[in-house]
């Protein structure tokens, strides 16, 4: 005798169960495994994890899961801790080799073949990929903003923004509120500046990386906007706190190393050369190809171009670059790109969202 059919509800519910089960059993692999190693003898690996979720705000919760809030708190606290190294900028920049075959010197323009009077590189370091901009006439550099910031609205994508404002290029700029990484870039925090107006001031106190009318890129730990009026800032942004990278003052250049700050992640940076020469930096992270820079990594990474002045901005899913057309202009496959890439988005932006609306870029206007 034949048995009867079962059901198509009842198969749908135990597949369903068992997905359940399964992803319970996950769950739990996933928990016992990150609190052994939390918890586990190796105090660097668990500074290192700590401070890798403190990075993004969708996760800045996780390690309260696993350790006491004072821990966390006093790993934090210590991983700011920064040791000023004075530095030759000469020794990370190798000299141009301008040599002939019989001796003599012949003149070199390190810009012959740039285009769009930028030059465009990838980097791969030990953990990360990195996109590198640099930019020859500092003049083009520029904050620009995504609203007047009165009227509610979200932010803007950084690929909207740039076809608004006409930019060639852009990187994302300052910080805004992101409770739970869900936050809509419609206001910034602390001081922000934009082609020679204060935009934004909510007194809140935090890194200031700014460019004045001199097109200097300027870098402090904290800002009020009568100093920077008096030092005559045009454009400039806010970024939480010790975030000064490499900066020279009295003739001498200072990189503030945070050794104890082993976090990786996606980070945005700018520094600028002693000829004026903008470096825009931006890295990918949290995949297994690039987890993420340190920002000892990104200091190093400045420096091998000369950077005298420098600092870190947003990062983490809020880290991107722009470049108009860029695929076309260094021939790289458009079919190897994803949909975001080809409409001029440089770093890989992470599966399954969209990428961020942000309150503030620093753009590049085109030639």
């Amino acid at each position: 005798m034949n048995k009867p059919k079962m059901k198509t509800s009842k198969i749908i519910k135990r597949v369903l169960w068992v997905l359940l089960v399964l992803f319970i059993y996950v769950l739990v692999a996933a928990y016992t495994l990150l609190h052994t190693v939390v918890n586990g003898p190796s105090e660097t690996v668990r500074n290192t994890l700590v401070l890798s979720a403190k990075q993004a705000s969708a996760t800045k919760w996780v390690p309260g899961l696993f350790l006491d809030k004072d821990l966390v708190n006093k790993i934090v606290d210590h991983s700011q801790e920064q040791v000023a190294e004075e530095v030759d900028v000469d020794d990370f920049t190798p000299p141009i080799d301008n040599s002939t075959d019989d001796g003599t010197k012949k003149p070199v323009d390190p810009w012959a073949d740039a285009i769009d009077g930028m030059k465009y590189a990838v980097v791969n370091g030990a953990t990360y990929k990195a996109y590198v901009l640099l930019v020859h006439d500092p003049s083009r550099l520029y904050v620009s903003t995504s609203s007047d910031y009165k009227s509610g609205k979200g932010g803007m994508r950084i690929y909207d923004a740039a076809v608004r404002d006409g930019a060639i290029a852009a990187i994302n700029g300052g910080e805004f509120a992101d409770v739970n990484g869900v936050g809509d870039g419609s206001k910034p925090i602390g001081l922000t500046y934009s082609n020679g107006e204060c935009v934004w001031n909510d007194g809140s106190i935090r890194t200031f990386i700014g460019i004045d009318n001199n097109h200097r890129l300027f870098v402090a730990n904290s800002m009020t906007k009568g100093e920077a009026d008096s030092i005559g800032i045009r454009d400039g942004v806010s970024f939480q706190f010790n975030n000064v990278l490499i900066k020279e003052e009295d003739g001498k250049v200072s990189a503030y190393r945070a050794d104890e700050n082993r976090g990786v992640s996606q980070r945005t940076a700018i520094g600028q050369t002693r000829d004026g020469t903008f470096i825009l930096v931006v890295t990918d992270g949290r995949t297994a190809s690039s987890i993420g820079a340190t920002p000892n990594d990104i200091i190093d990474l400045m420096l091998s171009y000369g950077a005298v002045n420098a600092g870190m901005l947003d990062g983490g899913s809020s880290a991107m670059m722009y470049y108009q057309d860029y695929f076309n202009k260094y021939n790289i496959d458009k079919d190897t790109l994803d949909k975001y890439q080809q409409i001029g988005l440089i770093n890989k932006y992470k599966a399954f969202t969209t990428p961020r609306t942000l309150p503030t870029f620093f753009m590049v206007r085109p030639e």
